[in-house]
């Protein structure tokens, strides 16, 4: 497995990351599908395990993944896998517990708290504010960023992080935020990296950037042959892409196109929509969802970026 340098973090982690939203399983929060149907906890546990012996060493994960579940699995492995080998991210924002608005002080440090519980870890390597939403005019940021500066005098986390599905709320706030990584949506159909400016922030700072979603829940890979409806609690619920048949049908097509340009790659598909993201990013990661080990050993092919030229022919097969 490659490995980047996440900015100014210095951190060395794996080019494919690991991403563990779907450990939580299903759930619902506030009315919404929020978590993946499913998922069983054998294969969570199998693939953590495996994913630490192929090197992938950066673990992703929130407070809000199956209101815990996902942290918890984390911190169940350390008598097999060694804490300090894996630079463990988590995230803190969704949950707004009994308070009014996002990100109220108090209910910030019970989530860290809980979730230095549920991974059985005295200190957390990355922690971010996993959305933007600081209130109508921002009101709540200063008082959020504070907590995250105070946990780190504490100890308790390493580094801070700044995540939205936005890149344009994340240019809103990330000159104040200064953060020293930066978690942001992207894949080949959806792409507003460099014209949001979030591009040349990260380069001219060196700050870390980790892209989330890059096959969009596995849309782009072409595997559904018609449009889909996934039951309550599973979030791709929301995306309505799976249920527009010209869509699933171009994805099937791009489907065979990856297959043949990059017939000389074991993962042909995921090898074009994936490793295209890592050619404009020095800095930067790739979170993929690996769900069990079969995934993970795919994903361990991953990581060296493709030419310019294959990675142009690849966006424009996406393009809207």
């Amino acid at each position: 497995m490659d490995r980047i340098t996440l900015g100014r973090t210095n951190i060395m982690v794996s080019a494919i990351s690991l991403g563990t939203w779907s450990y939580g399983g299903p759930n619902v929060s506030s009315g919404k599908s929020v978590g993946w149907m499913g998922q069983e906890d054998k294969d969570s546990t199998e693939a953590l395990i495996r994913a630490w012996e192929l090197g992938i060493n950066h673990w992703d994960t929130a407070d809000v993944y199956g209101s815990g579940k996902s942290e918890k699995i984390i911190g169940s492995i350390w008598d097999i896998v060694p804490r300090d080998e894996i630079f463990l991210a988590t995230k803190v924002g969704w949950d707004k517990g009994s308070y009014e608005h996002f990100y109220h002080p108090d209910h910030m440090r019970h989530q860290l708290e809980q979730s230095l519980k549920n991974l059985k870890t005295e200190t957390i390597d990355l922690y971010y504010l996993h959305h933007c939403l600081f209130g109508k005019k921002g009101e709540y940021f200063n008082d959020a960023l504070n907590m995250m500066h105070r946990f780190k005098e504490e100890g308790k986390i390493r580094f801070i992080g700044i995540s939205d599905w936005d890149m344009g709320k994340i240019m809103t706030y990330v000159a104040k935020a200064n953060p020293d990584v930066i978690q942001a949506y992207r894949n080949v159909m959806d792409d507003d990296y460099e014209s949001s400016g979030l591009k040349a922030w990260v380069d001219q700072k060196n700050i870390g950037v980790v892209f989330f979603s890059p096959i969009k829940h596995g849309l782009l890979t072409g595997k559904y042959t018609k449009p889909v409806q996934f039951p309550e609690g599973d979030f791709r619920k929301n995306i309505k892409d799976f249920g527009d048949k010209e869509i699933i049908e171009k994805m099937m097509e791009n489907r065979v196109l990856l297959e043949e340009r990059f017939s000389h790659h074991s993962e042909s598909i995921l090898h074009g929509l994936v490793d295209s993201l890592l050619i404009d990013s020095p800095t930067g990661c790739v979170l993929l969802g690996q769900r069990n080990p079969a995934q993970v050993e795919s994903a361990a092919k991953l990581g060296t970026p493709l030419s310019k030229e294959d990675a142009d022919w690849v966006k424009a097969l996406y393009r809207k």
